[in-house]
């Protein structure tokens, strides 16, 4: 527990310094102040463990989030051009894709994925299905061919 305790200390005293960018004394003393209250509520509400702190997906992260990026880029254009052009078709429509990942934090990843992909929305998670709403036929079939589901599987299992 101490070691995912000081794991959090460091990396949100990581992130606090790269975006804030101050480094005055008391910025930095308030900072070390606020991450520090931040690890006792973790600690207390019983979250520092393996699930709560995945840091056995970093490596796979690495690779993904750089696929991710494009998928978001790619879709974005998408429907951007569909806004633009009226003629493009949008037929809405809610599918069912499977979660196969094996762990609650694989799930989440993976709705959270489909949501940040602009056209989807993750609806619900339920045992091992993800409902989805898709703007267009096109989502929804890059959703149900599986890629992203098993890129992230990958991510999981490094």
């Amino acid at each position: 527990m101490l070691r995912y305790a000081l794991i959090l200390f460091f990396v949100l005293c990581g992130a606090w310094l790269l975006l804030s960018g101050q480094w005055t004394v008391l910025l930095l003393s308030l900072g070390i102040a606020s991450v520090l209250l931040v690890v006792l509520c973790a600690k207390r509400l019983g979250i520092l463990d393996a699930e709560g702190l995945p840091l056995r997906l970093l490596p796979g992260l690495a690779r993904y989030a750089p696929w991710l990026a494009g998928q978001i880029i790619h879709a974005s254009v998408d429907v951007a051009r569909r806004i633009v052009d009226p003629r493009l078709p949008i037929s809405p429509s809610i599918i069912h894709v499977d979660a196969g990942q094996r762990s609650a934090v694989g799930r989440v990843s993976y709705a959270n994925s489909i949501t940040l992909t602009p056209g989807t929305i993750s609806l619900d998670v339920a045992d091992n299905q993800i409902e989805v709403h898709a703007l267009t036929d096109d989502a929804a079939e890059e959703l149900t061919r599986g890629e992203m589901a098993r890129r992230v599987c990958s991510m999981e299992d490094e």
